[in-house]
């Protein structure tokens, strides 16, 4: 990929019969529709030709309920459902490939016998207690040169360019709400929740936590406090991607009350190859 490319750019195209808002995202090679509006047919056939001539190998669409039978007449495959995500209503993630490598997944036999282990848990919707020697609270913009430190040590590779203090500092601006926990001496536990305020829904995401203070509940405690922020900002959809080899992360969003709604195919590069992810909801207005 040129030096002088950005990881990804977000277009909004008009024809004469629809609006279609999406993503090209070149650092994973994959083209994302967010929003449309119009002749499903058309908007179909232009990304899937912005894909070709990007050289993108995965095409989803977050498709409309009236519309997703359509996208998977055309050799679409759902592949997994956001519940709630367009001011309650659900959104149908439509996926199409042009590379057979990429279709192909490598462990998803292991990644069902992980799914099956995080579903037999018991549910933990307590909150955690912080521990006497931590600290929570939300981050701040001088904040974003440690978030990025702490991501470019977990992460060998990262679907967003996180370990860049500029990036992490111009999500902030957009919206994106972190929380983080830290020590005397660093931070050591980190989540976002990315907001999507036209359409009320939130993705938690960017959980990163050191070796040495896994197994203690923090990262249940920063969901919690993320989901309280987006209650006050009148947000009533939360999901997340994690990765379907993660038996930690997927426990966490089991126990917190989300639902299993779907995996994802090689959706992102992430640590050091395209990885499966697996998709939970939640709807943040229930009792």
């Amino acid at each position: 990929m040129p030096s002088d490319r950005p990881a990804y750019t977000n277009e909004v195209e008009t024809g004469s019969d629809y609006t279609v808002s999406f993503c090209l995202d070149y650092r994973n090679k994959r083209l994302r529709v967010d929003d449309y509006q119009g002749n499903p047919e058309a908007i179909y056939r232009r990304v899937a030709e912005a894909a070709q001539s990007h050289a993108l190998t995965k095409v989803f669409i977050k498709s409309r309920e009236q519309d997703w039978q359509y996208f998977l007449g055309k050799g679409c495959m759902l592949e997994g459902i956001y519940k709630g995500y367009f001011h309650g209503m659900d959104a149908y993630c439509m996926a199409f490939y042009t590379d057979l490598e990429r279709r192909s997944s490598d462990y998803w036999i292991e990644e069902d016998r992980i799914l099956q282990q995080v579903l037999a848990l018991a549910r933990k919707p307590d909150r955690p207690k912080v521990p006497d020697h931590l600290t929570l609270r939300i981050a701040l913009a001088e904040d974003a040169d440690r978030l990025s430190n702490l991501y470019g040590r977990i992460f060998q590779t990262y679907p967003t360019p996180m370990n860049d203090p500029a990036y992490v500092a111009a999500t902030m601006r957009e919206g994106t709400i972190y929380y983080l926990v830290e020590s005397q001496d660093e931070l050591v536990s980190a989540a976002s929740a990315e907001v999507n305020a036209a359409y009320a829904n939130a993705e938690m995401t960017d959980c990163a936590t050191l070796p040495a203070y896994r197994n203690q509940g923090l990262m249940r405690l920063l969901m919690h406090a993320l989901e309280d922020e987006l209650l006050t900002r009148r947000i009533t959809c939360a999901y997340s991607l994690s990765r379907a080899l993660s038996p930690g992360m997927n426990a966490v969003f089991y126990q917190m009350g989300y639902g299993y709604y779907g995996r994802l195919t090689k959706n992102c590069d992430i640590y050091d190859k395209y990885e499966d992810m697996n998709l939970w909801a939640k709807a943040l207005n229930a009792p």
